[in-house]
């Protein structure tokens, strides 16, 4: 391990009391790196290296013809989470994939018993579902006894704590670093409740997708980006914790599709100047500035003034906090408040429920088989009496609403976004998804292909180039 292995020499004769025998120091070294030997054999056999071909826009200046489109090839990671061939990787590994395949460790092929057929190295592998917000994506291969890891609890880790990261880095399989947790909750954007595992495990192209590991072999996170100037690993890796992973993880099993969570609530973090203002009882934590009428925290007794001390038993610092814990909650789980209004400590429960406005909420009022638009890769839904109070003020009374993105479609790279609004298609409306589908199979290779959408309120146009 280099210079890893030289520092935890160090850190383990510093350990030793004075007068320690130097063959004692030696064993406790040994057992030391025994217990990394017996965790990487352990882990190893349920990460998988991830194979993407596809196709995407490429610059070759030597032929003169720049942003031509060729076929691509690509390589992530991913972990085994079920002996029957559930997988979970990162979101952008497998996006624009016309062909997904996994290749087994052939320390998992090895571990499985010989009077069961053995797999393929190799397996095909189909989309579940893909959550590109979290950046996180299930695929199934056609395999049964895998052998398999479990997603630890990310809420428990520590700074400072010992971890390996493994994967395929740069295509080299069966790959494993050693690191520790550098911090436990790194928000990258500032107007994103999405959090990370920052580590200085090394963390490379490649990485992706697979699993950071606890020194008792549980998944506390997935290897998703690092932060480098060089283009290498410089110690500053990030990993999507496992509670998030977890809860992406079972709404895509179940439903294909993730609902974000919401009570209904708007928050700030206490000020000494805004608690001297208001008469606060403290300087710091967690206001309530608004309720949404009827919603699940005014159902519940929250008001405007209250002071949140607590989520799930987790004393809350900040609003970011606050939101961050709230956006982990799954849709359907009770979040467990302790409030303070005046002198008076009140305790209440109150039901995590779906966000208005999040754009996965249509993807449950969808057929595949009668709402698939097959070139544009996505499932659509005519705006009629049933969806139109769903769906905020409109430009126009009709269109396709994006329900959801499909594994597959002529078009991945069509930037559409689940929520989206189809008005029309080279200016002629389009009412319906049999009439978006016609015109769509109307067009020639190399006819251009204009699409007036609306998202979030503006208009505009998305364009392409019909193969």
């Amino acid at each position: 391990m280099g210079n890893r292995a030289a520092i935890v020499v160090c850190w383990l004769a510093a350990l030793a009391p004075s007068g320690f025998a130097q063959d004692h120091k030696a064993e406790t070294i040994g057992d030391f790196s025994a217990s990394l030997e017996a965790l990487a054999r352990r882990v190893n056999p349920s990460v998988v290296k991830i194979v993407v071909t596809g196709y995407g826009l490429t610059d070759d200046s030597d032929s003169g013809n720049a942003a031509m489109i060729t076929r691509q090839r690509a390589s992530g990671s991913g972990v085994i989470l079920t002996a029957d061939g559930y997988i979970v990787t990162n979101a952008h590994v497998v996006q624009g994939a016309r062909r997904i395949r996994v290749q087994l460790s052939p320390s998992a092929r090895a571990a499985r018993q010989s009077s069961v057929r053995l797999p393929a190295a190799v397996l095909d592998a189909k989309v579940v579902g893909v959550d590109r917000e979290s950046d996180l994506a299930v695929l199934k291969v056609p395999a049964t006894r895998l052998p398999c890891l479990v997603l630890g609890n990310s809420r428990e880790l520590r700074q400072g704590q010992l971890v390996m990261a493994f994967g395929s880095p740069l295509g080299l399989q069966n790959s494993v670093s050693l690191g520790v947790i550098s911090t436990v909750s790194r928000q990258l954007k500032t107007d994103s409740p999405m959090i990370y595992i920052q580590t200085d495990a090394s963390i490379n192209p490649g990485n992706s997708g697979g699993p950071l590991v606890d020194m008792s072999g549980s998944v506390v996170g997935l290897n998703t980006m690092i932060f480098t100037q060089s283009g290498g690993s410089e110690g500053i890796g990030f990993a999507i914790p496992s509670d998030v992973v977890r809860n992406v993880y079972r709404q895509i099993r179940k439903e294909g599709h993730v609902h974000r969570g919401e009570i209904g609530v708007s928050v700030e973090t206490i000020t000494p100047l805004l608690a001297k203002g208001l008469e606060l009882p403290r300087d710091w934590g967690v206001l309530v500035a608004d309720v949404t009428p009827d919603g699940p925290a005014d159902k519940a007794g929250l008001q405007p003034g209250d002071i949140v001390l607590s989520l799930n038993g987790r004393t809350m610092d900040d609003a970011r906090q606050l939101e961050v814990g709230l956006y982990r909650s799954p849709v359907g789980d009770k979040a467990n408040l302790e409030v303070l209004r005046g002198d008076r400590r009140l305790s209440m429960e109150v039901p995590v429920v779906a966000e208005n406005d999040d754009p996965q909420r249509f993807a449950d009022m969808v057929d595949p088989e009668k709402n698939l638009i097959p070139k544009l890769g996505i499932l659509g839904i005519g705006i009629d009496k049933r969806l139109a109070p769903l769906l905020p003020d409109l430009r126009k009374e009709y269109g396709i609403v994006v329900a959801a993105r499909t594994a597959s479609g002529d078009y991945q790279e069509v930037d559409l976004h689940p929520g989206d609004v189809i008005y029309a298609i080279n200016n002629e409306p389009t009412t319906t998804v049999a009439s978006l589908t016609a015109a769509l199979g109307r067009m020639k290779s190399g006819d251009a292909v204009v699409l007036q959408v609306e998202r979030e309120g503006q208009l505009k146009y998305i364009a392409f180039e019909m193969d």
